[in-house]
């Protein structure tokens, strides 16, 4: 069932001067109503009292009554009607209708000739008026004026690109006469391709530095991530070093302690030993005291010999309390010091990396596994990519596909360590491979494959493929990398040597085959990335 508003039309409803809908509707006498206001106006500023609608003239000013019945049947309209306008009323932000009184419709187009923003309602007049239509027309836009030439008042219709700047057709005909100047559409359209391509750019760039952004992100999380283990293992390391200062401390105190209460054992012992020599003498030399004031010779003779001779006596010369009780004590106790401290210090990268380099061995690379691209110098110790296929035998040993070459030696078990120059180069990869390895066609590094590696791409984006890659954030960029490998502990661990700082460690690992060096120097890359990868020898 029809809604009451959709039985009328709005245009029935709609005063003919303001093209609003009515308020306070008076009818004339010829039918036509209108706004009391509008044709009060309207009779105001002429001299004949006219319809405007059928132009019927009246010879007197016809007395306005407003018609209630009306007036009630146009709010009945407004309000069914209400619902359906509001989603036209101007919003923030959007340009209204210029024509529009209280609550403002928004602006479907733009007049530049009138220089006034039209809703859907009042631009009907353009849309059905003959000279109305003439006019230009544009998408509503705020300051009009901006739109006109301020020389001419006629709308900017022309781009003079000789001086790069919208003109009017006047303009044309007279300061820009002999410019080159095109319509305003066709400097748009070759503007807006040019847009298009700029817009391109900036989306490119855009998803550059939010993939960086992203980069930088991670980066920061591994870095925040590596702090707190470097701040978890020094804590680890001062305390056990702060238990072990203590637990010394206290041993080598009970030591001295104990070693001192032995000594004053000893000296009460001697100094008992002493006092009853000196009671004995004491005791004798009172006899002789008395015996040199008697005047009986024959007493004195006779006494004398026994009073002479000296009571026995220990040889008291050597004996002595503080010897060497404390000789060697706090040296051992600084001795087993430094070996607790030299255990934990080995937990530091660099003191680990000097301890793990007395584990370097010779290689040498492999030519019978080398990709036929490679090149490898005389003594095997170089190797870079030659960017054209050589003819060489396709043997079961050699990667037809990929750019690597495995080291001639092969290691199975205790532990071995080489370095690598990777100086210059952008792209390379590093590591260790099991014997079992597919060598043909395209391969993927991971530990699942057999490969341990760890890889740099792009110049500057570390990886270790440990199945997803795991990008790795290094303070700075290595010049010389080490690899080491702990068979029997399932180690691979790669550090920057120059830095003397750990890279990264594959942990946990099985290993059930021999194992070989694996080297990659990646594609030349147009000669960004021809340095070639160098095994150095280790110089702890």
């Amino acid at each position: 069932m029809a809604s009451p508003s959709s039985l009328f039309s709005e245009e029935q409803f709609r005063c003919c001067i303001c093209l609003d809908l009515l308020t306070e509707p008076v009818s004339l006498p010829c039918g036509h109503n209108f706004c009391k206001d509008c044709i009060s106006r309207h009779w105001d500023n002429n001299d004949l009292y006219q319809c405007p609608m059928c132009m019927k003239d009246f010879y007197r000013r016809p007395n306005l009554q407003v018609n209630t019945m009306f007036r009630d049947v146009v709010e009945k309209f407004k309000m069914l009607n209400v619902r359906g306008k509001e989603e036209f009323l101007c919003k923030p932000g959007e340009i209204p209708c210029d024509v529009c009184t209280g609550r403002k419709l928004k602006a479907l187009k733009s007049c530049l000739v009138c220089q006034t923003s039209y809703c859907e309602t009042h631009l009907e007049p353009h849309q059905r008026v003959a000279t109305l239509k003439k006019h230009k027309l544009i998408d509503p836009v705020v300051n009009l004026e901006d739109r006109m030439c301020q020389k001419h008042d006629k709308p900017l219709e022309v781009f003079c690109r000789t001086d790069q700047m919208c003109v009017c057709l006047m303009c044309i005909n007279t300061d820009h006469q002999t410019h080159n100047a095109v319509p305003l559409e066709e400097e748009y359209r070759e503007i807006k391709s040019k847009l298009e391509d700029v817009m391109m750019e900036m989306y490119k760039i855009i998803h550059i530095h939010s993939r960086k952004i992203k980069d930088i992100k991670h980066s920061l999380e591994i870095s925040r991530r590596d702090a707190h283990k470097e701040i978890s293992d020094s804590i680890e390391v001062f305390t056990a070093l702060v238990r072990s200062i203590e637990r010394s401390q206290a041993e080598l105190i009970e030591v001295i302690e104990e070693k001192q209460k032995a000594a004053e054992k000893q000296a009460e012992g001697l100094i008992k030993d002493l006092e009853q020599e000196i009671t004995e003498l004491q005791k004798k030399s009172s006899k002789l005291e008395k015996l040199s004031n008697t005047e009986d010779h024959l007493h004195l003779l006779q006494s004398f010999p026994s009073l002479s001779t000296p009571p026995h006596s220990k040889d008291w010369s050597e004996i002595s309390v503080h010897s060497d009780l404390y000789e060697g004590t706090l040296g051992r106790a600084v001795s087993q010091l430094k070996e607790t401290l030299d255990k934990e210090m080995e937990k530091f990268p660099e003191v680990k990396l000097k301890r793990i380099q007395q584990y370097a061995v010779d290689v040498t690379l492999d030519p019978d596994t080398a990709h036929p691209n490679l090149i490898l110098s005389a003594d095997g110790k170089q190797v870079r990519d030659g960017d054209k296929r050589n003819n060489l035998s396709d043997g079961p040993e050699r990667f037809d596909s990929c750019i690597i070459v495995l080291g001639k030696q092969c290691f199975s078990s205790l532990r071995f360590y080489y370095e690598v120059q990777v100086e210059g180069k952008t792209d390379w990869d590093l590591g260790v491979a099991r014997e079992s390895i597919n060598r043909k066609g395209e391969i993927t590094l991971s530990p699942g494959n057999g490969y341990w590696t760890v890889s740099l791409t792009d110049g500057n984006e570390y990886v270790a493929e440990a199945g997803p890659g795991v990008l790795l954030s290094l303070r700075q960029k290595p010049q010389k990398v080490g690899v080491f490998v702990d068979y029997e502990e399932g180690l691979v661990s790669f550090y920057d040597v120059e830095a003397k700082s750990h890279i990264y460690s594959y942990t946990g690992c099985t290993f059930k085959e021999k194992l070989y060096p694996f080297f990659s120097p990646s594609p030349n890359n147009g000669g960004k990335n021809s340095a070639p990868l160098i095994i150095s020898p280790v110089n702890p």
